[in-house]
């Protein structure tokens, strides 16, 4: 089994959780009333689209950075990415997510054109995260996996060679940069990232609503197996920081 997920309760006596949230009240007077409208057609000014690794724990400093990532797009675009990192570092929760919510019933097709498969995820992420239709976080689990099934099959290609022995140059340096995949997307941090943790989370969450949901926690369970050598086996064995175990 995975790690356990820290209760709420545990949560609030994190300090770093608390930390990450310092500075919200500016962000909150500079992200209050909104016109949708004319973030549409505004665009973000800059010399260089620059993809952010890891994240600032200064709230206010971490948001500032992600506008690099919509450099040349409409500003929209950062104010989803404003309103997931709110959310994510527990900052009014169901206030943030009442407005990712309305911003995809009334915006959906503009975000679906305008947004890259990076922040698409993010957003079938705090859906399932969050939302309470059942129906709508299974469909958009499928997503994720997908992707995050990708993103170790090409991880794995540029991180070993053709007998998949690791190249060591390559593997210090998913530790320590940013290597870009396709569409926004990038490779795991291998042996700590906790990008797999977080699925097998969701996918509990899940698979726990019906009883013949186990069968697809038995399918995960088994991929992870030596035995059944493929790429979900391989990065377990890759695998050296505990808190972010997935099997």
């Amino acid at each position: 089994m995975p790690v356990r997920k820290k209760s709420k309760f545990e949560q609030w006596f994190s300090f770093s959780r608390h930390q990450r949230r310092f500075g919200a009240d500016k962000l909150y007077a500079e992200l209050q009333g909104v016109d949708i409208e004319s973030l549409k057609s505004q665009v973000i000014e800059g010399n260089e689209l620059k993809y952010t690794h890891g994240s600032a724990k200064d709230l206010n400093e971490h948001i500032e950075q992600l506008k690099h990532e919509f450099v040349g797009q409409p500003a929209l675009n950062h104010y989803h990415a404003s309103l997931i990192v709110l959310i994510r570092r527990e900052v009014d929760v169901q206030e943030n997510f009442e407005k990712f919510k309305a911003l995809w019933t009334a915006e959906r097709d503009f975000l679906l054109r305008s947004l890259n498969i990076r922040w698409l995820i993010s957003a079938c992420d705090t859906f399932l995260d969050l939302h309470d239709d059942m129906t709508l976080k299974a469909i958009l689990m499928n997503a994720v996996v997908l992707i995050n099934t990708l993103k170790l099959q090409e991880t794995e290609r540029y991180l070993c060679d053709q007998s998949l022995q690791v190249n060591l140059e390559h593997q210090t340096k998913l530790q320590t940069e940013r290597y870009a995949l396709f569409d926004g997307t990038s490779a795991f941090a291998v042996g700590t990232d906790d990008t797999l943790r977080n699925m097998r989370w969701r996918l509990d969450q899940i698979c726990a609503v019906h009883p013949l949901g186990q069968l697809v926690i038995e399918i995960f369970d088994r991929l992870q197996r030596e035995e059944n050598n493929n790429v979900y086996s391989r990065f377990k064995q890759r695998h050296i920081r505990e808190k972010t175990r997935w099997w």
